[in-house]
């Protein structure tokens, strides 16, 4: 990874991070375990499912690409 590329997505995990924060109830962020517990499932109930289908639409882009 570029150094730019590396410090964009520091901005955008961070930025990220603030949404998710002010979306999140602060019973949630009590202990160290309910806030591992509370960032897991927001990766994967919101962010996983979004980057998967979006590394998914470039896979099938680039194979009909290679197709042509």
């Amino acid at each position: 990874m570029t150094p730019e590329d590396s410090k964009r997505l520091e901005t955008c995990l961070l930025e990220a991070a603030e949404i998710l924060y002010r979306n999140t109830q602060t019973k949630e962020l009590t202990s160290f375990e309910s806030l591992e517990q509370t960032v897991r499932n927001k990766i994967l109930e919101q962010v996983g499912p979004k980057i998967a289908f979006f590394l998914l639409k470039k896979s099938l882009e680039q194979k009909k690409v290679e197709k042509e």
